[in-house]
């Protein structure tokens, strides 16, 4: 009897199955959510976006990550296709949904990075779910209300969503938001973003400017990156030192770009990223 012929590689690793992408209702709230699986049972990592950007935004540094990794992404209600809430959201009530959306994905635990304005979720959601959080990544954030601000000129330019719909006026104010980036790169960046109404940015904005976490950053207990240019003009480098020198295990990264470095350059910064994860 012959022998039946040998697989030459019995246990090959499966591929990477692709991104999911589509609608969860979480609390309430139906939210529009990006989902790389990865490989099983390795720590997914969640990210949260900027101020008014969607989970399109992020494509740069998701394409720079290991395809190995889970990745989960979300629009916050009334941002790209997550309809508006009745009312504005606290950042401990977005904090809430994050922790809700990781049950939907049957994830117990997650690291987490938050650029810019969704640093203020993830600074949260490590003090609110502990339990919940491996690493902590903030990226090009600050302690919300109450930090060392960017100038009058640079705020006023970001009171609106006027440079996500308006390609020439993202132009003109980028010469002085974006400092330190590549104006082909920023463009491209933002060309993946969907138009943004002013309501939903509104109340980003009021999530913003009634909440701090500068009081709380000693209690922040998990292993925290803290990523920054030292050219960004709107979250200003001395708030990164400030939060290296008050959250207790924070590691403090400075780049030579500006605000929106870690999309701009993430061949560069990526693998700063993948280091703290994995160390």
């Amino acid at each position: 009897m012959s022998a039946l012929p040998v697989d030459p590689d019995p246990d090959p690793d499966p591929a990477p199955r692709p991104e999911w992408v589509g609608d969860i209702v979480v609390a309430g709230h139906r939210l529009h959510v990006a989902h790389r699986p990865g490989a099983p049972g390795r720590m997914p990592l969640v990210l949260v976006n900027g101020i008014g950007a969607s989970v399109e935004f992020l494509d740069p540094l998701v394409e720079a990550l290991d395809v190995d990794r889970p990745v989960v992404r979300f629009d916050v209600p009334g941002i790209g296709g997550s309809p508006l809430p009745w009312v504005p959201l606290p950042m401990a009530g977005l904090a809430g949904l994050l922790s809700g959306l990781l049950d939907a994905l049957g994830y117990a635990r997650a690291d987490v990075l938050g650029l810019s304005w969704g640093g203020g979720i993830a600074q949260q959601f490590a003090l609110q779910h502990p339990d919940r959080t491996g690493r902590l990544a903030l990226v090009s954030t600050g302690t919300g209300a109450m930090m060392v601000p960017a100038r009058l000129t640079v705020l006023a330019k970001m009171l609106t969503p006027r440079r996500y719909n308006d390609r020439r006026y993202r132009h003109d104010a980028g010469a002085e938001i974006y400092v330190g980036e590549d104006q082909a790169a920023v463009d491209e960046v933002f060309g993946r973003a969907r138009p943004v109404a002013f309501r939903g940015y509104l109340f980003q904005l009021m999530a913003l400017m009634t909440w701090t976490s500068l009081p709380v950053l000693p209690f922040i207990g998990a292993p925290t990156l803290v990523l920054a240019g030292r050219r960004d003009p709107v979250i200003p480098v001395v708030n990164a030192h400030l939060m290296g020198t008050l959250i207790p295990r924070a590691t403090v990264h400075l780049h030579q770009g500006g605000h929106v470095g870690i999309l701009t350059r993430p061949h560069e910064l990526g693998p700063v990223l993948e280091d703290f994860l994995d160390n």
